[in-house]
């Protein structure tokens, strides 16, 4: 195996280094910049026209490309007008080309998509560019792209395709506002964003905006850390295509197209995208599929007005490893597999592999904009939205589910495992078929499918020095969550456990609690959920000179109720209304051309999550969250940059107070134990982050970044315990005393938890991250690249488990500290007339080892050798490549 990858590694670096001899050429190089503010534009679209030969300029606005001679350059940036320019034979520099605004356009994205701009915003930011999406994704997750700047901490958690997660400034996804050309990304019942979704964005992608803190979101329920907004193409595709086959290890194959009319004469525009994504996957049993397809149409009528119909998608399926599936450091030592073991992989009978994750999902994504071009002074932004989500993911269910699980609590689970290590499903499956009860442990697939309808609304207008906004943001979701038998693991029949666990009449009906259920029956739970969100928000933003002001705010309600078809009988709940605003308010001012501060400072108040946060266990009953208040959260944040032809900085320090954390948890194991409503959860995330690009000497840039985040709870934290369907509970778990009398609510004898957190690290995320990048152009449309990731300051995720009485928690296990260094190289070249870019990537270049998730097993505890046994964890990929090719004609 070792061999087969050394040759393959030889094979790619060997290819990369292709030398074709070219046409003499002519080198014109400039700058872009604004033509009203002077700044550098960054991201231009530069083109030969006639040819599909092209670049895009960089942070300083500076740009280098090749042409015949006797051609002409296009200009084309979204928000400016075009700019033609004839180039003849020999050496050219245009030195500084001044691009003027187009409102029309600059409106579009910055109205509807939120994005910030350099010098202007008050806000901290990092953007992405498809050229860097192209030359360093390779085979890594979409958000493992964003590693490189502040504040970041994305991992592959179990290893599955699409099975990633992001953390931002120490918050975790649920709390990081995901929008794609303004329309929120995030679930509406618990926050999340699940990457294996959205596939195919690295294609289609041309700007990709990190927004740290406050950020420049003008929908009216914002997030606590930050915004990753995501624009892709649309009048200002280019006419043209492309095709592209790409390799990489353990199967890796990805063939896609697009094609793009650009914007015709009769102001119509067609983008297509779609493409195709197989593998193996490098995790043990994790094979995938996935499909991606992007389309869009756009008319623009007349001077005044744009419509734009946009539709995209990304169905696949998956293997997984489960994330909760992590081992203590020295088990993972004995596998012969090594970091790739996957503890839920084996096989059934007749040799089957199997395993008992499995993820499938299709959430198609369309939205109809149209912008409006009132006069020259104002404007109406509008999107027109729905997302329509089908699928779900594989577990287990039954008396003896835990059987099905590769783990618990980091030990190995053995009841069925080979010699080998693999998991015996073929014994389990013979011992269900012998059982005279049925099935123990089976797999059922809970389906998570939705409808999702939504507006956002803009109108902008100017007033001397002002630009005043203001709009609608409306949601509306109803969400259908059912579990359905899908294997019975070798039984005839399975009786639902759980349906002894019923609130309704049925629950005294044998017939029905020990009915034998088959393939296709439901079990475990059955209901629907509604989410219906109305918001307003305003803006007001004074630029004149050097100097940029703004303060905003937002009013929105919260709506929350569901159906339970399967514990009650189709009853609706209680419907929960929760008010949420947003106030703030920032400044920038320009120094002079190479200085810059801003400074920022709002309060959020946001209503806590549907599930997790209203409802107290949202699948097995009605039962509601009466301790549910809205979170908090205030920030601050200052801010300095500083800019020249050479040199781009950018040192940000913030300090964000996150209070009344809405935190529900069980008492016990068990899944009909008491539960807690906890309430007074705070924590303080504070730091610096620096961001520099270095241009020395021509052909090379380097890039650094440094990220000391102080991540912390700041207090503790209590509440009263309930049984599964609300009643108050004893010490005991009983909802009654010794003489049969109810527990009164909040009385003596009403069980009661504390939880001391106070001075406890947040966990999850590594708080220092630095990075440091080299890319070189070696020879002459040849560019090589390393990349150095450093990731410290590393605590264990754990668990805020709650105990009946009182609990002191310690600070978590520390992950040691790890550098991973990545290696990318492409090479432009002609094949019959048409330009071709060959790209290759090696991530983690000297195969390093560490450890990228953890669990503290024992948080209350403090043991000298804690991660003996103390500890569970997931280590990251090893070595990985890819290689591809691009034609675009």
């Amino acid at each position: 195996m070792k061999i087969r990858q050394l040759k393959r590694v030889t094979f790619l670096v060997t290819t990369l280094f292709w030398a074709f001899a070219a046409a003499a050429q002519t080198t014109v190089k400039g700058q872009l910049t604004d033509a009203a503010t002077g700044e550098p534009l960054v991201g231009v679209s530069i083109s030969v026209q006639g040819t599909t030969r092209g670049t895009v300029s960089d942070l300083d606005g500076m740009f280098t490309i090749e042409t015949a001679g006797n051609e002409t350059l296009s200009f084309k940036y979204v928000g400016y007008k075009p700019v033609l320019k004839g180039i003849k034979t020999g050496a050219v520099d245009l030195k500084t080309i001044a691009m003027e605004s187009d409102a029309f356009a600059l409106d579009d994205v910055i109205i509807t998509s939120s994005i910030a701009v350099e010098r202007q915003t008050p806000v901290a930011l990092s953007s992405i560019t498809p050229q860097i999406i192209e030359e360093k994704l390779g085979t890594k997750e979409f958000p493992e792209i964003l590693n490189s700047t502040p504040g970041v901490y994305a991992t592959k958690q179990g290893g599955g395709f699409g099975d990633s997660r992001i953390n931002l400034r120490g918050f975790e996804s649920a709390n990081v506002a995901v929008m794609v050309n303004g329309v929120p990304m995030n679930d509406m019942e618990w926050g999340g964003v699940y990457w294996s979704n959205w596939a195919g964005l690295g294609d289609v992608t041309r700007l990709m905006q990190v927004q740290r803190g406050l950020g420049a979101s003008k929908v009216s329920a914002p997030s606590v850390g930050g915004s990753i907004n995501i624009i892709t193409k649309s009048t200002d595709a280019k006419k043209g295509g492309a095709v592209s086959y790409a390799m990489g290890n353990d199967g890796y194959n990805k063939v896609s197209f697009s094609v793009s009319t650009g914007l015709m004469d009769n102001g119509w525009a067609i983008t297509l995208l779609g493409a195709k994504t197989s593998g193996n996957g490098y995790i043990q049993g994790t094979e995938f599929e996935g499909y991606s397809y992007f389309f869009n149409i756009a008319k623009r009528i007349g001077t005044s007005q744009q419509l734009s119909l946009t539709a995209f998608g990304a169905p696949q399926w998956h293997n997984q490893r489960y994330n909760g599936d992590k081992l203590f450091i020295s088990d993972w030592q004995t596998k012969k597999d090594g970091y790739r073991y996957n503890p839920s992989y084996g096989f059934a009978n007749n040799g089957q592999r199997k395993t008992a994750s499995y993820n499938y999902y299709h959430k198609p994504q369309i939205s109809l904009n149209h912008l409006w071009d009132i006069n020259e002074k104002s404007n109406i932004s509008t999107a027109l939205y729905t997302s329509i989500g089908r699928g779900g993911g594989y577990g287990a269910r039954g008396n003896n589910s835990n059987d099905l699980y590769g783990t618990t609590n980091g030990v190995l689970n053995t009841k069925y495992r080979t010699i080998e290590g693999y998991m015996d499903y073929a014994q389990l499956e013979a011992d269900n078929a012998a059982n005279p009860n049925g099935s123990q442990a089976i797999i059922a697939s809970s389906r998570n499918e939705h409808n999702w309808y939504g507006l956002l609304s803009t109108y902008t207008t100017k007033i001397q020095n002002i630009d005043l906004y203001t709009g609608i943001d409306m949601r509306y979701y109803e969400g259908m969550h059912d579990a359905i038998i899908v294997d019975l693991m070798g039984g005839e029949f399975f009786i639902d456990p759980d349906r002894a666990n019923l609130l309704n009449s049925r629950r005294n009906d044998p017939a029905y609690t020990n009915a034998r259920l088959r393939e296709g029956d439901i079990v475990y739970r059955d209901n629907t959920g509604y989410v219906a969100q109305e918001g307003v928000f305003a803006q007001a933003e004074y630029s004149k000179n050097a100097l940029n002001v703004f303060v905003s705010g937002s009013l929105s309600n919260s709506s929350y109720w569901k159906i339970d078809h399967f514990y009650l009988n189709n009853e609706k709940s209680a419907v929960g209304n929760f008010l949420g605003y947003t106030a703030k308010g920032g400044a920038n001012y320009n120094l002079n051309p190479l200085h810059n501060v801003f400074a920022n400072i709002g309060y959020i108040s946001r209503a806590p999550f549907m599930s997790g946060g209203y409802f107290t266990n949202i699948h097995r009953s009605n039962v509601v969250n009466k301790d549910a208040v809205n979170e908090k959260v205030f920030s601050i944040e200052l801010g300095y940059g500083f800019r020249s032809q050479y040199l781009t900085a950018n040192l940000n320090l913030y300090r964000t107070n996150w209070l009344d954390r809405t935190t529900i948890r069980t008492l016990g194991d068990g899944q009909n134990d008491p539960v807690v409503n906890l309430t007074g959860i705070d924590a303080l995330h504070q730091g610096i982050e620096l961001e520099v690009v270095a241009k020395p000497i021509k052909r090379l840039e380097i890039k650094g970044m440094l990220s000391l985040g102080d991540w912390r709870w700041i207090n503790n934290a209590s509440g009263y315990v309930y049984s599964k369907d609300g009643q108050p509970v004893n010490k005991s778990g009983k909802p009654i005393d010794a003489n049969d009398n109810p527990i009164a609510e909040f009385s003596t004898d009403h069980d009661r938890v504390i939880m001391n957190l106070e001075n406890v690290k947040v966990g999850n995320s590594a708080q220092t991250t630095a990075f440091l990048g080299v890319q070189y152009e070696l020879l002459k449309n040849f560019n090589t690249g390393l990349d150095f990731h450093w990731y410290a300051d590393n605590y264990a995720d754990f668990k805020i488990s709650a105990n009946s009485g009182e609990t002191t928690y310690i600070t978590p296990w520390k992950i040691p500290a790890a550098g991973i260094l990545d290696f990318n190289a492409n090479y432009r070249f002609k094949i019959g007339g048409l330009d071709a870019t060959l790209y290759g990537n090696i991530d983690n270049l000297l195969n390093q080892e560490y450890i990228a998730d953890a669990q503290d097993l024992t948080p209350t505890t403090a043991e000298p050798d804690e991660w003996k046994n103390g500890v569970s964890v997931i280590y990251g990929f090893g070595r990985t490549y890819s290689v591809s090719l691009k034609v675009k004609f």
